[in-house]
């Protein structure tokens, strides 16, 4: 329901006439996203870049961390970082003097906001939860438990190496030590699981988490073993009608408990949103470092600025020989056009329950409004006039029932944003030969 796979149209480039790519510099001070990519062992439904460690070598991991961390912020030159992620793979499973010497590197290339937010996703196994009182010694101060479900025989078939009761005490042991500041993430649309099921679930939850929950609709992807399992009839799942009804019983059932949907996946209670996540969701910058880290970050250069997006190596031993070569893994560099850079603003603006607001959108497109984008179109029209999707005073927006219809909706809004641009394109030429015309006439 919320997994969309978008393939970046290359209608703009920079040398397109007067239509110039927007190469802005959307606030100074990024987030970071650090990925440690080992876990103990595979999940059945997890195509993540993960890998089992076979060797001790988490000094030399850390130790490229620290290094690819100073060289990507150094490229980037910026000023503050407001919000550090240790994410995975399962961060939990490094030493909290990994976490420790990352924030160090963070600090001495550009000053960490003492608000600053520093989140580690947690694996609630005894093992994690004995070490989140160092991880907060060494200055995370937000923590993001993978609890996925309270069911013992679901968590088997998921491949999680925890049990429900660790779950709990992981998510009390965390609640003691940062209060307010602890995410709970379940899965719903899991084998055999019904809403009914789902609601009592939820309600257990609802007693021992802490003020922020994100919810994820299982993903069947091609190549795991529950993918296999599925499609060899050894396990079902739920269908898509159950699965959508599971999600606005969610939905329903936080509202209820004080919880405000503030994202398609996320909700919080006294403003406890995640504010690294909030990064991504508004087109800020981000410096990914690790192994298949992805980042966002404006690269200065010659006449202006070009915002960028990179993809570091996945293999972690070819990324480490990287790094210690050449200071960073990066395998792949792509300077976003104008179209790209919007086709992200939108998708990624639109998961927000307050979606984008005018003058974030002229930030990215002065040229064309919100109105002039999409209040014209006929297609988009049928998602105003259904109530779907709203444009109005605020900026455009998802309807409490559009939200849960966001990917059937965005490919209509991505089309819309190319053709308009192309029109845009092609009126900015015939101006600019008419200029030419007369400027230079025979």
């Amino acid at each position: 329901m919320f997994t969309l796979t978008l393939k970046f149209s290359r209608v703009v480039n920079k040398r397109n006439g007067k239509w110039k790519i927007v190469q802005i510099l959307v606030g100074s001070s990024p987030s970071s996203f650090l990925q440690w990519p080992y876990c103990l062992r595979r999940c059945s439904y997890c195509n993540f870049n993960k890998y089992i460690s076979r060797d001790n070598n988490d000094h030399m991991m850390t130790e490229c961390l620290q290094k690819e961390t100073e060289t990507l912020l150094q490229l980037s030159q910026v000023s503050c970082v407001t919000s550090v992620f240790f994410g995975g793979g399962t961060p939990s499973l490094a030493h909290p003097s990994t976490v420790a010497a990352v924030l160090e590197t963070v600090s001495g290339q550009a000053s960490l906001s003492e608000k600053a937010e520093v989140t580690l996703e947690v694996n609630p196994t005894p093992v994690g939860m004995s070490k989140l009182e160092d991880f907060c010694r060494a200055g995370v101060n937000r923590f993001s438990i993978g609890v996925q479900s309270l069911q013992d025989d679901d968590l088997k078939i998921l491949g999680r190496d925890h049990s429900s009761r660790q779950a709990l005490q992981t998510i009390e042991e965390a609640r003691r030590l940062c209060p307010g500041r602890v995410s709970v993430d379940v899965m719903f649309g899991r084998p055999k699981q019904s809403v009914e099921s789902w609601e009592n679930e939820l309600s257990k939850l609802l007693r021992v988490c802490d003020d922020h929950m994100s919810l994820y609709q299982l993903t069947l992807e091609r190549g795991t073993q529950l993918f296999k399992q599925v499609q060899g009839g050894e396990v079902t799942v739920p269908a898509e009608d159950v699965t959508a009804e599971m999600y606005q019983c969610a939905r329903r059932t936080l509202h209820q408990h004080g919880f405000l949907q503030y994202e398609v996946s996320n909700f919080a209670k006294h403003k406890a949103v995640s504010h690294h996540n909030m990064s991504y969701w508004k087109g800020r910058q981000y410096i990914g470092v690790g192994p298949g880290a992805h980042g966002r970050f404006v690269l200065p250069g010659e006449g202006g600025v070009a915002r960028e997006a990179r993809t570091q190596t996945l293999e972690p031993d070819v990324w480490m020989r990287e790094v210690q070569q050449r200071g960073h893994g990066t395998r792949r560099r792509i300077q976003l056009n104008h179209l790209e850079l919007l086709e992200e603003v939108l998708v990624m603006g639109m998961r927000m329950t307050e979606g984008i607001n005018h003058k974030h959108w002229e930030l990215f497109s002065p040229q064309l409004s919100l109105r002039e984008v999409f209040g014209r179109s006929t297609d988009v029209q049928e998602l105003l006039q259904s109530g779907r999707l709203i444009l109005d005073d605020r900026g455009l927006r998802c309807s409490w029932d559009g939200l849960a219809l966001l990917d059937s909706m965005l490919p209509a809004l991505l089309v819309e944003l190319e053709r308009q641009i192309s029109q845009r394109l092609q009126r900015d030429h015939h101006t600019d030969g008419q200029t030419k015309k007369t400027s230079n006439p025979r």
